[in-house]
């Protein structure tokens, strides 16, 4: 797809992260034996790889702080198994769309995005994306919201591994690349990424001076020009190691994909798929 990173998020990415904030999806999965709080992320978003230890959830997901995740996971496969909680998320995500797109759930754009997007998904391999070899190893489902549901989950995963591959590339680990991407205005505010993603003030503050003393940072906390230049070089490089799946749709119907995933995206925004305050721009 030709764009970037805002494009991704307001056209595809509110589609699958709508699972992380609906009441429904937090319902079925602590319903299957989850405590409440963190561990239903860790664990809905890991258990396609089964029952994997803490270090491999942090080192997949990169930014959260991994003495959080250690709190939730391995204790999540004693309470539930992986298999079960891929059925409680799939059921949370079902209930959660047809709520919040209420009679268009069935309507023809979905079934037609649906069609595209798991077309556009066969364009993807792989070959060093274990999050996205872990979802693509799942049945898909039958319905066509939960299939559209789960391919935009899977370049979703495919796009973000390969953006952690350019992030070591550039050896910004997963506070410092919190930390950037944070000062460019485009993901979480301030308090929403240290409260989501488990980190103190301290080690906030920590990273911010590691990352001044290598030029990326100002005395501010805001971006230095060669900072500036190192996020723009990380989108760069994220946009083409994510370039597979639309290369094979081709750029019609990747942009037929994209028009019908911006309005259904629209649609779920408007009927309050996530709280206000949370993004800096105003959605995931």
């Amino acid at each position: 797809m030709a764009g970037d990173e805002t494009r991704f998020k307001s056209a595809f990415d509110s589609l699958h992260a709508l699972a992380y904030f609906a009441p429904e999806v937090d319902a079925a999965l602590t319903g299957a034996g989850l405590r409440p709080g963190r561990m239903p992320y860790f664990a809905s978003r890991s258990a396609a790889m089964g029952a994997v230890g803490p270090e491999v959830v942090a080192a997949t997901f990169y930014n959260f702080n991994p003495e959080v995740v250690a709190r939730v996971i391995p204790r999540a496969w004693t309470l539930a198994t992986p298999e079960q909680v891929l059925d409680a998320r799939l059921d949370g995500v079902d209930k959660a769309l047809t709520r919040l797109l209420g009679d268009h759930v069935k309507s023809d754009e979905v079934a037609e995005a649906a069609e595209l997007a798991r077309e556009a998904t066969a364009g993807c391999t792989g070959e060093g994306r274990p999050l996205y070899a872990a979802h693509a190893g799942l049945a898909w489902p039958g319905e066509p919201h939960l299939v559209l549901w789960h391919a935009i989950t899977l370049v979703r995963e495919y796009r973000g591994d390969g953006h952690i591959a350019a992030l070591v590339l550039e050896g910004l680990g997963g506070l410092e690349a919190l930390v950037t991407h944070s000062a460019t205005g485009r993901g979480f505010n301030l308090a929403a990424a240290k409260l989501t993603r488990g980190w103190s003030d301290e080690q906030w503050a920590a990273a911010e001076s590691r990352l001044t003393g290598r030029g990326i940072l100002d005395a501010g906390g805001a971006l230095t020009d060669a900072g500036a230049a190192l996020r723009d070089r990380l989108e760069v490089a994220t946009e083409t190691a994510a370039r597979a799946p639309w290369d094979h749709l081709g750029p019609e119907r990747t942009a037929r994909l994209e028009e019908l995933c911006r309005g259904l995206s629209r649609r779920v925004i408007e009927a309050g798929a996530f709280p206000d305050g949370v993004f800096a721009l105003g959605r995931p």
